[in-house]
C-alpha cells in the first residue's frame, strides 16, 4: 500500500507541475495536452512518466533537446514522499486526505511565488473551499475552529502588511486565511512564527554568504507553505519540544 501511495504521489506531483506552469499564465490545467514549452512538441505518454522520463531523457526534450527544469522531478519526488509520510502517520483516514490536499496546494503556491512573486486568487479560493469541506469532515475541527483560525491568520498578516507599508504582499495575507482554516488559530500562529523565523534565517544567509543587500526581495509564500505542512504534521511534537527544551 505504501508503494501504491508513493506512485499516486508521483502522478499527483506530475499534475502539480502542470498547475505550477499554467496557473500563473492564465491557462487551463487540463487543455491542451502537455507539450514542450520550448518547441511545442506534443509529449507522448512515455515522455510523461514521473521521474523516469526525466532520467531516461537526461533532463531534455526528445525533439529539440531543450533542458527540462529540475523542478519537475523535485516536485514529483517531494509529493510522493509527503503522501507516503501522511499514509505512515494517518493511514487512509480523513487526516491523510487533508494533508495530501493541503501539501499539494502549498507546493503549487510555493513554486509559483518563487518564480512569479504572486499567489493567484484561484489557489486561494480553492484552498478556502477545500479547507471548509475538510474542516467539516474532520472530527477535531468544525465551524468555530475554522473561523478562529481564518481570522487569526488573516488578521495577523493583515496587520503586518499594513505596518510594513507594502513590504508584504496581500497574497500572503489571503494565504494565511487558508492556513487558518486547516490549522486553527493556535496552529496558524505557530506556522506564521516559524515562517518568519525561517525567512529571517534565509535573509541572513543571503546577506552573509551571498552578499545580498538588506532590501533584497524574498518571496514569503514558500516559508508560509513549508511552515503550514510542518505544523499540520508535527504541531504536538513541536509544542512538546518547546516546553521541554526552551521552558525547561
Amino acid at each position: 500500500m505504501a508503494v501504491l501511495v508513493f506512485i499516486y504521489g508521483l502522478i499527483t506531483g506530475s499534475f502539480l507541475n502542470v498547475c505550477i506552469y499554467r496557473i500563473p499564465r492564465q491557462m487551463s490545467v487540463v487543455n491542451p495536452p502537455s507539450a514542450c514549452p520550448a518547441c511545442g512538441h506534443r509529449l507522448r505518454w512515455y515522455e510523461l512518466v514521473p521521474v523516469v522520463s526525466f532520467i531516461m531523457q537526461r533532463g531534455r526534450c526528445r525533439k529539440c533537446t531543450a533542458a527540462v527544469a529540475w523542478r519537475y522531478p523535485i516536485v514529483e519526488i517531494f509529493t510522493g514522499a509527503v503522501f507516503c509520510l501522511s499514509y505512515y502517520l494517518y493511514g487512509l483516514s480523513i487526516d491523510f486526505w487533508t494533508v495530501i490536499i493541503l501539501a499539494s496546494l502549498m507546493l503549487v503556491v510555493a513554486f509559483i511565488d518563487i518564480e512569479h512573486r504572486i499567489i493567484p486568487n484561484r489557489l486561494v479560493i480553492f484552498g478556502l473551499a477545500v479547507g471548509l469541506v475538510m474542516g467539516l469532515l474532520r472530527p477535531d475541527a468544525g465551524i468555530v475552529f475554522m473561523a478562529k483560525g481564518l481570522l487569526a491568520g488573516f488578521g495577523t498578516l493583515f496587520v503586518v502588511a499594513v505596518v510594513s507599508r507594502g513590504q508584504m504582499g496581500f497574497g500572503d495575507v489571503k494565504l494565511a486565511a487558508v492556513m487558518g482554516l486547516f490549522l486553527g488559530w493556535q496552529g496558524v500562529l505557530m506556522a506564521i512564527f516559524m515562517a518568519f523565523l525561517a525567512g529571517a534565517v534565509y535573509g541572513i544567509f543571503l546577506m552573509v554568504v551571498m552578499g545580498k543587500g538588506r532590501k533584497t526581495a524574498v518571496p514569503f509564500g514558500p516559508f508560509l507553505a513549508g511552515a503550514t505542512i510542518t505544523v499540520y504534521l508535527w504541531s504536538h511534537q513541536i509544542i512538546s519540544w518547546y516546553i521541554r527544551v526552551i521552558l525547561g
